[in-house]
């Protein structure tokens, strides 16, 4: 029997999540039941005769029944989405970030425990073959100096008015998530993460991090973050979103055994003994996945279970006591209409990954001190 699968969401980002389920129906594993969004539907990709629109989330689950549910909507609002559908009976394909705390994260296991549903998170990276070839390989490299993260990306003023909450980190009395480690560059954080659970680091156990920003919003647009864990390791991320040079997103782990790279949304690869990054072909396909755990048993490639340490990270630089972002000023960023770049930033980027040092602790003059958080067991 074909899965029945509905995408609340549907515009936006949810655009991918439409044509990705339209290839998936083209083979025969699935049937698009319905959308939701709480927005007229953008008309590209077109929407299929049969398939039902509606405005109200849960309206499409009473109307359509569907065996699964994929949830692409402000991460803010994906719990009580999320529960609507495990009470209707639903599989979940819940974007990233999943939730926004460890006590949602808590409360969406239980319930997904209860009903005996499964849920999938979008972290899509974590499906690849250069993933898994790359985490395989960690163990070889012997007792780890470190794991980092490097990205440096350009998002420009159109991408800040993209939505109500783009930026922010309160909307209508309500706490948003957004900002460069928990949102578009969340996949790096992930990485670095799954790849410390890889070599058996334990649970993060605390968080030191800078946050900047280069236009008056809310939330981090650059930022450097290190994370201890049980063992000892460490692991250094930093990002921008105000960048000169395009750097897509690396992971790298290095060793008495060599250094690995991971070039993550590539999915490009460089082990001990590669001359050059190399292309690994072969991406499995998250919603496929769950269809195949729903009729087969096979393991879901990102269970819920598998983010609990990305969130208690999320909730800590997003609870209300943190620090805001510390604003550049003019004589650090170079403007050119609606881009804002920080000069020198993509050789800090380097500098930090490669030292484990954080900006301030370079000396570096438009830094600041950083703050420190203690992470919850998960």
């Amino acid at each position: 029997m074909t899965t029945t699968v509905a995408l609340i969401g549907a515009n936006g980002h949810g655009r991918w999540h439409r044509r990705r389920i339209a290839e998936i129906e083209q083979a025969g594993r699935v049937r698009l039941v319905g959308l939701a969004d709480v927005r007229p539907l953008e008309p590209d990709p077109p929407v299929r005769d049969g398939v039902l629109i509606f405005e109200d989330h849960r309206e499409l689950l009473a109307e359509t029944s569907p065996d699964v549910v994929v949830i692409c909507t402000p991460p803010h609002t994906h719990l009580p989405i999320a529960l609507d559908a495990i009470a209707a009976g639903c599989d979940l394909l819940l974007e990233k970030p999943p939730v926004a705390s460890l006590a949602a994260h808590h409360t969406l296991a239980a319930s997904l425990g209860a009903a005996g549903r499964a849920c999938q998170v979008g972290f899509q990276a974590l499906g690849s073959q250069s993933w898994r070839e790359f985490r395989d390989a960690l163990p070889r490299l012997g007792k780890l100096d470190g794991i980092t993260a490097t990205a440096s990306w350009q998002r420009d003023d159109v991408y800040y008015a993209r939505s109500p909450w783009a930026g922010k980190r309160i909307v209508s009395g309500r706490p948003v998530i957004d900002g460069a480690l928990v949102n578009p560059l969340a996949h790096a954080v992930m990485q670095t993460l799954a790849s410390a659970q890889a070599v058996g680091a334990g649970r993060p156990r605390q968080l030191v991090a800078e946050r900047y920003r280069v236009r008056p919003i809310e939330v981090e647009d650059t930022a450097f973050a290190r994370i201890t864990f049980d063992g000892g390791l460490s692991i250094v991320i930093a990002v921008t979103l105000a960048g000169e040079d395009f750097i897509a997103g690396e992971i790298a782990a290095r060793g008495p055994g060599g250094r690995a790279v991971l070039e993550y949304p590539t999915d490009r690869l460089a082990l001990p003994g590669d001359a050059e990054m190399r292309k690994v072909e072969g991406r499995a396909d998250l919603l496929t996945n769950l269809v195949d755990h729903r009729e087969n048993g096979t393991p879901l490639l990102v269970p819920l279970a598998v983010t609990a340490d990305f969130t208690a990270v999320l909730e800590a630089l997003t609870v209300p006591d943190v620090p805001p972002p510390h604003l550049l000023d003019d004589s650090a960023v170079v403007i050119e209409g609606p881009t804002r770049t920080i000069p020198g930033v993509n050789d800090l980027l380097r500098k930090v990954v490669s030292t484990m040092a954080l900006p301030s602790e370079m000396g570096v003059p438009w830094a600041v001190p950083p703050f420190t958080k203690r992470l919850p067991v998960t």
